[in-house]
């Protein structure tokens, strides 16, 4: 699964009458009796300050207990979001960690929200607007205060239950819950068969779907390798061994697969050997920048499927090198597929945000672009760029999909074997809406093409070229 993003923006410029009115005197008293209290009023003059400018497209009513205020214009078709404040923490989550501040209000239960989904939607749609408004001046005070965030906050009860539920992903019981049958943890083709893209939303869901879906994906990926019956397949991430399992059974290969996952490595062995397959796939606990000597020109196809948001732009050429290293000189292809940036938006640093704080700590999505170019350079001119595909438009299918069997196959006391600490009710509903906001974000962003899925696939330099299809 990618580690996808929406930037993270602090807020906020202040307009021009702000300052006068409230006065310097009673800022100063109000401060001294309830400093905590001061600055979130302070958060949330200054926010609402500008919402008017920000939001052009869609409408936003936020209710707290001061009343309701609509920003923007309602107009048919457009998003028409309803905010519920519960806790004022939310206000100085936003003005401190913008993004990221947002979901963990979520989250905690500090704001709620009729529509998730509408309420991303209305953020992509004003992405210009917001990006003007919520930033300038304020942007300054708030890097220079955001020490503060911590000593306003510091370690209280619902801070405690984010940083306890940011570690509690590594459990096969909760990907057994959401994933098909394969247990691939990436985005599926969808075809006629399962009505396309948008099949679910037009004809409803139906048992088996994203098992086919996540089935043709497996194939299409080898098919681009052009694996036969005989060849041998490294694969860096390993996942539930779901690909390896049908390169064997259906294409006749061998695999050698990487994980860093101790819990992969035991489902995807156990999955292996009650499919008869083990003496034909290798599941190795292992980085990719260790695979032994006796790897090199040992193979004739390299996969990776959503993998590289996890190597960090100052290591593609390394990634790139051992893909090299590890490939036959002749007749051997490489197919890698990572959920990624525009070019655009591509930088190798990129901010702490939802995505990298709570999902995948210290991910990077790289551009189609920048792997490209690490692919020449790593392999000295060795690989030729054989096909390259965006399969975002697949992605938000995938990810309601996923959505939908979370709901209806998780539950509190499956979950808190694995994770006692998950007995607590508040600990669960945060856990819980973790992964639905993960869901609902991550769609958004793939739906109106603020981040892309791209799947590319080299060739050596001199082996004969074929279609893409």
């Amino acid at each position: 699964m990618p580690a996808t993003t929406i930037t993270n923006q602090p807020c906020v410029r202040f307009t021009p009458g702000f300052s006068k009115s409230v006065q310097p005197a009673s800022i100063f008293a109000l401060a001294l009796s309830n400093p905590r209290s001061w600055l979130a009023r302070f958060a949330r003059t200054s926010i609402l300050s500008v919402l008017s400018d920000a939001i052009s497209v869609g409408q936003l009513t936020i209710t707290d207990s001061e009343g309701s205020r609509t920003y923007g214009r309602y107009r048919k078709g457009s998003n028409t979001v309803q905010l519920a404040v519960i806790n004022d923490a939310f206000w100085l989550r936003l003005m401190f960690s913008g993004d990221l501040g947002f979901s963990e209000a979520y989250m905690v239960g500090d704001i709620e929200v009729e529509d998730l989904k509408s309420c991303m939607d209305l953020w992509l749609d004003n992405q210009t607007g917001m990006e003007e408004t919520l930033s300038s001046s304020f942007a300054r005070i708030s890097s220079a205060a955001s020490g503060l965030y911590n000593s306003f906050f510091g370690q209280t009860k619902n801070q405690a239950r984010l940083n306890a539920i940011a570690s509690y992903d590594q459990s096969n019981t909760l990907f057994k819950a959401f994933l098909s049958h394969e247990m691939m943890y990436s985005c599926a083709l969808w075809d006629d068969a399962e009505g396309g893209v948008r099949g679910d939303l037009e004809m409803g869901p139906t048992p088996g779907d994203l098992e086919a879906a996540q089935r043709r994906k497996i194939h299409h990926v080898l098919r681009k390798a052009r694996v036969k019956p005989g060849h041998r397949i490294l694969e860096f991430g390993s996942g539930w061994g779901g690909l390896a399992i049908e390169a064997v059974r259906t294409f006749g290969c061998e695999v050698d697969t990487l994980t860093l996952s101790v819990e992969q490595k035991t489902l995807a062995e156990e999955r292996i050997r009650a499919a008869g397959l083990e003496n034909k796939i290798r599941v190795h606990l292992m980085d990719y920048r260790e695979i032994p000597p006796e790897f090199e020109n040992a193979f004739d196809a390299f996969v990776s499927i959503e993998m590289l948001e996890h190597v960090g732009a100052k290591h593609y050429q390394t990634y790139f090198k051992l893909v090299d290293f590890a490939l036959k000189s002749r007749d051997a292809t490489a197919v890698v597929s990572a959920s990624t940036f525009p070019e655009s938006r591509y930088t190798g640093y990129q901010s702490e945000d939802f995505m990298r704080r709570y999902m995948w700590p210290n991910s990077c999505l790289p551009s189609a672009t920048a792997l490209i170019t690490a692919a020449q350079v790593a392999s000295h001119g060795r690989f030729t760029l054989e096909c390259v595909e965006n399969h975002a438009a697949h992605y938000p299918r995938t990810l309601r999909e996923w959505g939908r069997r979370l709901e209806k196959n998780l539950s509190q006391e499956m979950i808190a074997q694995d994770y006692p600490a998950l007995r607590e009710r508040a600990n669960y509903d945060a856990f819980r809406k973790k992964w639905q906001y993960l869901f609902v974000y991550a769609g958004a962003g793939f739906a109106k093409g603020y981040i892309t899925c791209h799947m590319l696939t080299f060739i050596r330099q001199n082996d004969c070229p074929e279609l893409c299809d």
